[in-house]
C-alpha cells in the first residue's frame, strides 16, 4: 500500500543544508513513482522543483521563517498534510511536532562550540527532538557516536546514510594542475577564466569554502598561509599566491579579521561571500590547493566537492573527516600552524604527490553517490511509514 510522506524543504537555497535537500528530492523523484511527497516549501522556493514526478507536490508554508510563532504554525500546518511519515532534514524540531517523524542531524556543533547561556536550553530542545523521533539519519558514523554519547538515543533507531557531492561538481573535470604552462604560467581554459576574470583573478590560488566559524579553525589557516606566502614570494608560479575565503563575509568574524591583520596579508586574502554552485564549481577547479583545516565536522562536503573537481586538498583527520576523505588529502594537525603550512607547502611543490593526490580524491568522490543515499532514505521512509500503518 503507498504512504505519503511530508518532507520540510524550506531551507533548500540555503548553503549545505540546501544541497541536501535538494539532491535528495531529486533523486527521490527518480527512485520512487509509487508513494506520495508533498514538499512543504515557502514562497521563496522557485522553480527548484520544475520536473519533479506526478506524486510529488508542493505545499506552500508562508510564515516568516524564523518567527517565534512558527513553533506552533508549522506543526499545525502539517497536521492537515494526512502524512504518514514526516521527515525534518536538520534537527529543529517544533515542540509540538507530530509522529511519527524522521530527523536528519548533520552535526553537533551548535552543541560542542556553544559555550553561552543557551547551550543548556538547545541541549534540552535538541534531546526532545530526537528522543521523540521514530528514526535519527546521521550523516556519518562520527555523528552517529555523537547522538548516542550525548542523548543516549537507542542505536537501532539511528541509521548512518552519508551526503555526497552535488553531480554539478563531476564535470566537467579541468583541474587547475593540468593549466600550468610550459612557461610555468598558470593557464585557464576560456570558460573559466571568463568567471575569474569577473572576479579580477589572474593569480594562483589556494582555497577554502564553506562557513567561518570557531570550529571551522579559520585563523590558523590565515596564519599557516602568511608562513607559506613568504617562503613563495622568490617561486616561478606561486610568487603572487593568494588564499580566497567562499563563504561568510569576514565582519561575522573578528577573531579571522585579527588573524588577516596580525599576520600582515590584507592584501593577499579575499572574501567573496557566497556564490553561485557554477560559480563555485569554477573556484574549486582553479586553485592550486583546497585547505580544510576544521577541527570538527559532521560530515565534511566541501573537501569532496574540491576532489570531484580534480583539486588536490589539505585537510584535517578530526572527528567524520576520516571517513570522508580516507587517503586522498594531505592529512595536517589543525592545531599546530606549522603543520597545516607544511601540508599546504607539499601539496602545491610536490607535484608527484599532486598528481597522486587527484586521482585518488576523484576516486574517492566518487564513493559517495546521491541515488544511493535516496534509495537509503527511501527505504528508513518504508520502514517508518509501514510500521505506522500495521498499527
Amino acid at each position: 500500500m503507498p504512504f505519503r510522506v511530508a518532507l520540510d524543504v524550506r531551507r533548500i537555497r540555503d548553503f549545505g543544508i540546501g544541497t541536501y535537500i535538494r539532491n535528495l528530492v531529486r533523486n527521490l523523484s527518480r527512485l520512487d513513482q509509487e508513494n506520495h511527497y508533498v514538499l512543504v516549501a515557502t514562497e521563496s522556493a522557485g522553480d527548484e522543483f520544475a520536473g519533479l514526478g506526478a506524486n510529488f507536490e508542493v505545499a506552500r508554508f508562508t510564515a516568516r521563517r524564523y518567527a517565534p510563532l512558527n513553533r506552533l504554525t508549522f506543526p499545525l500546518f502539517l497536521r492537515q498534510l494526512g502524512a504518514d511519515v514526516f521527515h525534518l532534514p536538520l534537527n529543529a524540531v517544533p515542540f509540538a511536532m507530530p509522529r511519527p517523524y524522521i530527523v536528519t542531524i548533520h552535526d553537533m556543533s551548535s552543541l560542542f562550540y556553544d559555550s553561552g547561556k543557551s547551550r543548556g536550553r538547545k541541549m534540552a530542545r535538541m534531546r526532545r527532538g530526537l528522543s521523540r523521533a521514530e528514526r535519527v539519519i546521521a550523516v556519518s558514523s562520527a555523528t552517529r557516536r555523537d547522538v548516542e554519547d550525548v542523548f543516549k538515543i537507542p542505536a537501532d533507531r539511528i541509521r548512518v546514510i552519508p551526503n555526497a557531492p552535488d553531480p554539478a561538481f563531476y564535470e566537467p573535470v579541468i583541474p587547475a594542475i593540468a593549466c600550468i604552462g610550459p612557461d610555468r604560467e598558470i593557464r585557464y581554459p576560456e570558460e573559466m577564466k571568463r568567471i575569474l576574470d569577473r572576479y579580477r583573478i589572474d593569480f594562483p590560488f589556494l582555497l577554502y569554502a564553506g562557513t567561518i566559524r570557531p570550529q571551522k579553525n579559520i585563523p590558523r589557516m590565515v596564519e599557516a598561509f602568511s608562513m607559506v606566502r613568504a617562503e613563495l614570494e622568490r617561486h616561478p608560479v606561486y610568487n603572487g599566491l593568494r588564499l580566497i575565503i567562499i563563504g561568510d563575509e569576514i565582519s561575522t568574524s573578528p577573531s579571522v579579521r585579527r588573524a588577516v591583520i596580525q599576520s600582515r596579508v590584507e592584501n593577499s586574502v579575499r572574501f567573496l561571500g557566497f556564490v553561485p554552485i557554477d560559480t563555485l564549481r569554477v573556484f574549486y577547479q582553479s586553485a592550486s590547493v583546497f585547505v580544510f583545516p576544521s577541527l570538527y565536522e559532521g560530515f565534511g562536503l566541501p573537501p569532496l566537492e574540491a576532489m570531484a573537481c580534480g583539486t588536490p586538498v589539505v585537510c584535517s583527520h578530526f572527528s567524520s573527516l576520516p571517513e570522508v576523505v580516507g587517503d586522498a588529502v594531505v592529512v595536517v594537525n589543525p592545531e599546530n600552524v606549522f603543520d597545516i603550512a607544511r601540508g599546504m607547502r607539499e601539496a602545491l611543490l610536490d607535484q608527484g604527490l599532486r598528481s597522486q593526490l587527484v586521482q585518488r580524491g576523484l576516486e574517492q568522490s566518487r564513493r559517495f553517490d546521491w541515488q544511493r543515499t535516496a534509495a537509503q532514505v527511501q527505504a528508513t521512509y518504508s520502514d517508518v511509514a509501514r510500521g505506522r500503518l500495521r498499527g
